[in-house]
């Protein structure tokens, strides 16, 4: 009895010990871990879905067109197969009163690759969108299939060629492990002009193509949409397609990023941190434009969805034919299904345009 009161009154005492402080960062740990598996778990399904539509064709899309967005959806996917599990990995495994190690150089190496990889695979997909929209005939010229394949090619092995420095544990680069957000990154107060040679090489040559190309698009879309008001009730039935997507998508670009680039900045120049969730949202924020490029890349087109129904159509006759019959999936008439699956083989369908300049501008007319 005299046992078993001793130790308990020994867990007390080492229940009192904890610092207040501590307890609130393990609160606030499992709080950043909840969120960090939620927007894994929703950018891995967005991008699976996405995955299993474009590869194959769709009514509208050229093959270029496809390149590009399967480029884009397997960088978006880096971020819910690659980047959240091993800063998971790591803030579950290392030890916080170690300094910097090999395994933080190869993590933040991993982060920084995915994240400069799909600014530069949003960059080229708007400059193939600029081209199909301002050089519909010299589309097949100027974007051949070689031409294609070099741009994503250079969209994932550029990052990987300036950000070598990160990887070497005893480089010029530092890197930690940050408490506040979870993940490892280099010590940019301790590197100021590497990080600002990272944001000059990377994010502003990105937004500033992305910036033009796109405005370029949405102007046109605005002049055809001005000239199309000249008809009788071409305000009432046309929609303003170019508004819809373009806009929202270049301000997701810029809030998911810009927030993340700042703190980056401020860090290297001031050399203090942000506040502990301040840091947490800035470095987490980008990872979140890999869902939000499902939705205004994919789901917005009317194309990717009656694909992607077709699919699932699919998907359901060939598991279970009696549950397909009892919930009503196979709406579609034999004949439609069947002309639906046929397309997938159909290069007749295929033309030379991206998935939201044209759709944007054909749309209009």
């Amino acid at each position: 009895m005299s046992t078993s009161l001793n130790l308990s009154a020994s867990d007390d005492s080492n229940l009192s010990d904890i610092h207040p402080e501590r307890l609130q960062e393990l609160s606030h740990r499992s709080v950043k871990v909840g969120i960090i598996i939620v927007l894994g778990v929703m950018i891995t399904l967005g991008n699976v879905a996405v995955l299993m539509v474009i590869t194959s064709s769709v009514a509208g899309w050229s093959r270029n067109s496809r390149y590009f967005l399967l480029s884009l959806t397997a960088a978006d996917s880096a971020f819910g197969l690659l980047v959240m599990p091993l800063n998971l990995w790591v803030s579950l495994l290392k030890d916080y009163t170690e300094g910097p190690d090999a395994l933080c150089h190869v993590v933040a190496f991993c982060n920084a690759t995915v994240y400069s990889t799909c600014m530069y695979t949003l960059a080229t997909i708007s400059l193939e969108r600029y081209i199909a929209v301002f050089y519909p005939l010299q589309y097949s010229s100027l974007l051949t299939r070689k031409r294609t394949l070099l741009l994503i090619a250079f969209a994932w092995c550029f990052p990987p060629l300036i950000l070598s420095p990160i990887s070497f544990p005893d480089g010029i680069i530092e890197v930690h492990f940050s408490t506040a957000s979870l993940v490892c990154n280099p010590s940019y107060s301790t590197n100021a002009g590497y990080s600002l040679s990272l944001t000059c090489f990377i994010f502003f040559p990105c937004s500033i193509v992305m910036t033009y190309a796109n405005l370029r698009v949405w102007c046109a879309a605005k002049r055809q949409r001005l000239q199309l008001r000249k008809y009788d009730g071409a305000r009432r039935s046309r929609h303003n397609v170019a508004s819809r997507v373009l806009v929202p998508m270049m301000a997701a670009y810029y809030t998911c990023w810009t927030p993340c680039m700042a703190a980056m900045i401020y860090n290297a120049v001031s050399g203090s941190s942000a506040p502990e969730w301040i840091e947490f949202v800035v470095v987490w924020l980008p990872t979140s434009n890999g869902f939000l490029n499902c939705i205004f890349y994919f789901w917005i087109n009317r194309s990717f969805r009656r694909k992607f129904r077709l699919v699932l159509q699919k998907i359901a006759l060939s598991l279970c034919p009696e549950l397909a019959d009892t919930l009503g999936c196979c709406s579609v008439s034999k004949t439609q299904f069947v002309s639906g699956i046929l397309d997938n083989n159909n290069s007749v369908h295929e033309r030379s345009s991206s998935v939201s300049s044209t759709c944007t501008l054909l749309s209009l007319a």
